[in-house]
């Protein structure tokens, strides 16, 4: 089906629009394929809205009569517009904006309501804006992505001796969630990677994906195993942990999920690693919240964000209740202790909950954050949640199929990557000269894994976006945020890189609402972020003359 077979009517004219920080304004409404273009038409101004219609979230429809809102305009053209019913729709994007078009004529209305709500939820990744977008300073030749486990394993020299790059998952077959190639111990053969695989939820087994250049400690990930109500065991998992810590005393095993969940889930069939069998390594349990639970507290942050009754204790009492901050303080403690276990008491960790796509992914980010001063680049943050997440596996298109406003039934969306983003604001907020990006980067990609012209975040698994072509159909977000503009523009012009690691606070004193992101569309912070730019521009200024200076003074 075409996509013109979803729009019953393509234009409108004489709509009204009404959005945060705008006076409203009156113009034309255009369905397109992909986007809502809403165009000014008074005398004398040229503003446009394009809107990706695959950022709307949830929409609603009501009747009024015109005078309702003829009253905005003037009486020459209140003459005009008295007559009638008008719809309004009400569109809430997954950027947490909010837009209402009163639109005359309820027939049209309709129409361009239904228009919207069919073609913001077509389901095939093929027919989404990235594989039509093609700006002009981007090629499809140019390679796809900063990195790959075979590049990242070139560059870190000090692995060769001990550890080596496997093939075993080429056709996907072992784990269809992890790349091709992966890294780990030499001691061990694909044959025995085969066999720990089926005792790994997911086929998810252990994997090296951070190497300590202080001590020579790694971080693993991996899914849990799958030892049941029975205790199975398997030999071969053992053999691989235990190479993976070979010339240690012991390692540390963090389970993302508390002691009681883990237990649980052996009547499942999953369950965890005992400590008769696995004798060298210490398990921890740090319950994290994800799923479900960790949706319903967005939805709940973002009801408190725009709760309008301008009561302090009521909000305050929402905030709370949502339990968001909650989730971005546990996410950064079981962080920093992953990375205090690498780093001050020089053991390596193995990180997992159940499927190990998210909350592991999540914490494994953060404690080389903290760690390593390479991830706190732009270019070593962007290579960073490549490796991590994109070649890793996160679903993104299951766990960002709907933000906060959606009326649909939830499935499985959840805010993993948004909480992660968050967090690491918190960290640039308490380090401000430590991380060579700015917030308008973590802004940027807090939008991009909602909706994007890139397709970077489209599918679930590398093994996906292969199958679908989507490397060499669309453009790659973060190369594009890395030409000269955008690199200028995304970089922190106070950046002072330290090799030191960064222990960020996780007291509640310490830790702030993101107003960046969920109050973005209030008047107090568009004027904070006005004067963010000023200083940011003062400050480049600033390096530039003193830059001029030191070069006068040389010749």
């Amino acid at each position: 089906m075409e996509f013109s077979d979803h729009i019953k009517t393509a234009n409108v004219d004489d709509v009204v629009l009404r959005q945060p920080l705008h006076p409203p304004s009156r113009g034309t409404v255009c369905i397109t394929g992909h986007h809502l273009l809403f165009s000014d038409r008074e005398e004398g101004s040229s503003r446009q809205v394009l809107l990706l219609l695959r950022n709307i979230d949830a929409i609603e429809k009501s009747v009024e009569n015109l005078l309702a809102y003829s009253a905005l305009f003037s009486n020459a053209d209140r003459s005009k517009r008295i007559s009638g019913s008008s719809g309004t729709i009400t569109i809430k994007c997954k950027d947490l904006r909010v837009l209402h078009l009163d639109i005359p004529g309820m027939e049209q209305c309709l129409n361009i309501a239904h228009s919207i709500e069919t073609l913001s939820c077509l389901d095939s990744v093929s027919e989404m804006y990235p594989f039509f977008y093609r700006p002009p300073d981007l090629s499809l030749h140019n390679q796809w992505g900063l990195s790959s486990p075979e590049k990242h394993y070139s560059q870190i020299k000090e692995l060769h001796d001990k550890w080596r790059l496997s093939t075993v998952n080429s056709d996907y077959s072992l784990c269809p969630s992890y790349p091709p190639a992966v890294i780990v111990p030499k001691s061990t053969d694909d044959d025995l990677l085969k066999k720990v695989a089926k005792f790994r939820q997911g086929g998810r087994f252990p994997v090296l994906c951070y190497y300590h250049r202080k001590n020579g400690m790694v971080i693993l990930r991996s899914s849990q195993p799958l030892t049941g109500a029975n205790r199975k065991r398997c030999r071969e998992d053992e053999h691989l942990l235990q190479a993976m810590i070979d010339g240690s005393d012991k390692g540390y095993i963090i389970d993302t999920r508390s002691s009681q969940q883990a237990q649980q889930a052996r009547m499942t069939g999953g369950g965890f690693e005992s400590k008769s069998s696995y004798s060298h390594w210490k398990r921890l349990h740090r319950q994290m919240e994800r799923g479900k639970a960790l949706q319903e507290s967005l939805i709940k942050l973002v009801e408190a964000c725009c709760d309008e009754s301008h009561n302090m204790d009521r909000w305050l009492s929402k905030l709370e209740n949502s339990k968001w901050l909650s989730h971005v303080q546990t996410a950064l403690s079981t962080a920093g202790l992953l990375a205090e276990c690498v780093e001050r008491d020089g053991h390596s960790v193995l990180v997992h909950g159940s499927e190990g796509t998210d909350s592991t992914l999540l914490i494994s980010t953060l404690a080389q954050l903290i760690m390593d001063p390479c991830c706190r680049t732009l270019e070593g943050f962007l290579a960073l949640l490549e490796r991590e997440w994109v070649q890793a596996g996160h679903p993104f298109q299951q766990r960002c199929a709907r933000s906060a406003y959606s009326h649909a039934r939830l499935q499985q969306e959840s805010p993993v990557f948004l909480l992660m983003l968050d967090c690491v604001w918190q960290v640039w907020r308490q380090f401000p000269l430590a991380l060579g990006f700015s917030e308008a980067l973590l802004l940027r990609l807090a939008n991009e894994v909602y909706v994007s012209n890139y397709g970077t975040f489209l599918c679930n698994s590398h093994q996906e976006r292969c199958a679908l072509g989507v490397t060499e159909n669309t453009h790659c977000l973060f190369q594009a945020l890395l030409r000269p503009m955008e690199r200028d523009y995304y970089s922190n012009p106070l950046y002072e890189p330290t090799e030191l690691a960064i222990w960020p606070s996780v007291h509640p004193q310490s830790l702030q609402l993101w107003r960046g992101f969920f109050l973005r569309w209030t008047e107090h912070t568009r004027l904070l972020e006005e004067a963010q730019e000023e200083i940011r521009n003062m400050v480049i200024e600033w390096g530039k003359l003193a830059l001029s200076d030191a070069l006068s003074m040389n010749t």
